[in-house]
């Protein structure tokens, strides 16, 4: 693999002696309360004249023409407003856990059709539909654009950030709930966002230290299942308080990653190699032309002419070889290939070698 001269290294050193504790709050999410993802089609007007070119996106015209007919105006047969300061847009929120119905939530306007800019322009009501097609909240308001373009008479343009996209802060109104199994049934089960069977059972055993023993659970690496009051404001001030135990979770298993896109490396604390030696060298060739002239002699009748000589240089340097003795850690892979001069992009080809010939107890990810 090559990799750019610019290449970027960057080595994560993980949690060295004992690992610092963990409140279970941080790193794991309760089953069931989660956000739900809503999105819906709506229109954009007022718009300077910078909306859709109607004639090259229809469904900004026929969406305009279905919003008149449900206010009792019909366009005559035939008849296609040519209109800029209108376009149509996509609208997708986000719709929190344990949300209720009146409270607002942001909303993000994004451009469907060629409208070089949003700015100025009101979003129309607009229905916001989930995944099921019930529609949730209802979106409406005033668009807040970032960006900028501006186009000059002879066509020359500059374009700020993104001026096709905005925000409507608190642009939605919750219109319908989402039943959450957070009171159900006699457990509150947590997932850990890393799966690991040693932080699963370290999490189980701190709070069953706390609770008295089996009542919570490791089912798998992911679940941990706790016992809980039923009564739903008990269970508030239950969750409130498991939430914030720490304990200390499993390490993290040895692994390299590297990013050939833009070069970084990212080593993890517990890669080790078993005994091993590299060889590190460069060698580098030159070639120089040097243009000689001959010239003929007095009253010859000669022609002048070149003669190209060329200089081949081959400048090796020195093999550079170290040994990485059994179980060598991070800090000393890292030490030995500083030692030699190598480039980070050296560090990579040796650590490729080294897991090719079964040395690198880690895995080694290329992303």
């Amino acid at each position: 693999m090559k990799l750019g001269k610019y290449f970027i290294l960057l080595i994560l050193i993980g949690f060295c002696g004992n690992a610092s504790a963990e409140r279970i709050k941080d790193i794991t999410t309760i089953k069931g309360v989660r956000a739900n993802q809503l999105v819906g089609y709506g229109l954009v007007v007022g718009l300077d004249g910078t909306g859709d070119q109607t004639s090259q996106t229809p469904f900004t015209v026929q969406s305009l023409k279905a919003m008149l007919t449900r206010y009792g105006i019909t366009l005559p047969a035939g008849v296609n407003p040519q209109l800029k300061n209108i376009a149509a847009v996509s609208v997708h929120a986000e719709l929190p856990p344990f949300a209720k119905i009146g409270q607002t939530i942001d909303i993000t306007v994004s451009s469907l059709g060629n409208a070089k800019s949003l700015r100025g322009g009101s979003l129309l009501m607009t229905p916001l539909k989930g995944a099921d097609g019930e529609i949730y909240a209802l979106a409406q308001g005033n668009l807040i654009v970032g960006g900028l373009g501006v186009e000059g008479a002879d066509g020359s343009s500059i374009s700020i950030n993104i001026p096709s996209a905005g925000r409507i802060p608190n642009g939605a109104s919750i219109e319908r709930e989402i039943a959450n199994p957070f009171a159900a049934g006699d457990t509150i089960t947590l997932h850990l966002m890393r799966p690991d069977f040693t932080t699963a059972k370290r999490l189980a055993d701190t709070v069953n230290q706390v609770l008295g023993p089996n009542n919570a659970r490791a089912e798998d690496s992911v679940t941990v299942a706790i016992n809980a009051p039923r009564d739903p404001s008990q269970r508030v001030g239950f969750m409130s308080f498991i939430e914030n135990l720490e304990f200390q979770p499993g390490d993290a298993p040895a692994r390299v990653i590297v990013n050939a896109r833009s070069g970084t490396v990212v080593i993890g604390n517990h890669v080790k190699v078993y005994a091993a030696a590299v060889s590190h060298g460069n060698m580098t060739v030159t070639i120089t032309n040097t243009v000689n002239v001959d010239q003929p002699g007095p009253f010859s009748r000669g022609e002048t002419t070149e003669n190209v000589e060329s200089d081949i240089d081959v400048t090796e340097e020195s093999s550079r070889m170290f040994r990485f003795p059994q179980g060598v850690t991070l800090s000393e892979i890292v030490r030995a290939v500083n030692q030699v001069g190598a480039s980070p992009g050296d560090l990579v080809a040796i650590l490729e070698s080294l897991k090719q010939v079964g040395a690198l107890s880690a895995e080694l990810i290329v992303i």
